[in-house]
């Protein structure tokens, strides 16, 4: 039996990457996912895409950082499907800047989106969630942050270190209504993004992970599904590390050491 039948499942950011994978993952396992996306053409497709493969999808244009937005998807979540079980907090952006030259506009919108749109999501779906009494939230955080760093990425890494404070305090102010809130911290991962930046870029990257590769958004989806699952009934205030050991070496010799 699928582990999410019966379910209904809310993802952020779910038209590509991360998000689409997340989403492909919980409705091939049952659940009904309302797919948050500004995407509005790629939204749609990842919706057609699910539907035609035998789920249930429903794509709502949602931008994360206005409250007003989420309270109305929340409002058509109620009225499509009853409820809401899980919460995939998966929006977020990404662009470079230097210190020396980042604005604060900058810094706002990464905040903007990666922090506050969490904040505000949950916010948004928590009465729903507080029905259930077996709720599920699942932040994707980042490596990037909570344990590395990586020049030009101080905004986002401080929202990526962020949401892990705010899991904690929520995990544990959530817990007697049943709600878990836990996190998954992907690596590199083979995004279309990723894939953007060449065959070069990505062989490079390779050859600083133990396993050799880069990771699939499917593979950070399944961790996302085991989190969002009864089968992690009981562990909340977690994160996930899914990286295929990135973090491990402690300098690129430790790799040559073991011909990686």
């Amino acid at each position: 039996m699928a582990r999410l039948t019966g379910k209904v499942a809310v993802v952020t950011g779910a038209s590509k990457g991360i998000g689409r994978a997340i989403s492909e993952v919980l409705a091939r396992e049952g659940a009904k996912v309302a797919l948050l996306d500004v995407d509005a053409e790629a939204g749609v497709h990842t919706q057609n895409s699910i539907c035609q493969a035998g789920g249930e999808a429903l794509f709502i244009p949602t931008d994360v950082s206005q409250s007003d937005s989420l309270q109305a998807s929340a409002e058509q979540v109620r009225q499509a499907f009853g409820t809401v079980h899980i919460v995939c907090c998966n929006a977020g952006v990404y662009p470079s800047a230097k210190l020396d030259t980042m604005t604060e506009s900058d810094w706002d919108k990464v905040m903007s989106v990666n922090l506050r749109g969490m904040f505000l999501t949950v916010k948004a779906y928590l009465p729903l969630l507080k029905q259930q009494r077996d709720g599920r939230i699942v932040l994707t955080s980042s490596i990037t942050g909570p344990i590395t760093g990586y020049s030009g990425w101080t905004h986002y890494g401080a929202t990526k270190a962020g949401m892990l404070g705010f899991m904690r305090s929520a995990a544990i102010e959530l817990a007697p209504q049943e709600i878990t809130v836990n996190a998954v911290l992907p690596g590199n991962i083979l995004t279309e993004g990723v894939q953007a930046l060449g065959e070069e870029y990505i062989q490079a990257m390779n050859r600083t992970i133990p396993l050799g590769r880069l990771g699939t958004p499917e593979e950070v989806a399944l961790a996302v599904l085991f989190l969002a699952s009864d089968d992690a009934r009981y562990i909340t205030g977690h994160a996930l590390v899914v990286d295929g050991g990135q973090i491990l070496p402690e300098s690129h010799l430790a790799l040559e050491s073991e011909g990686v």
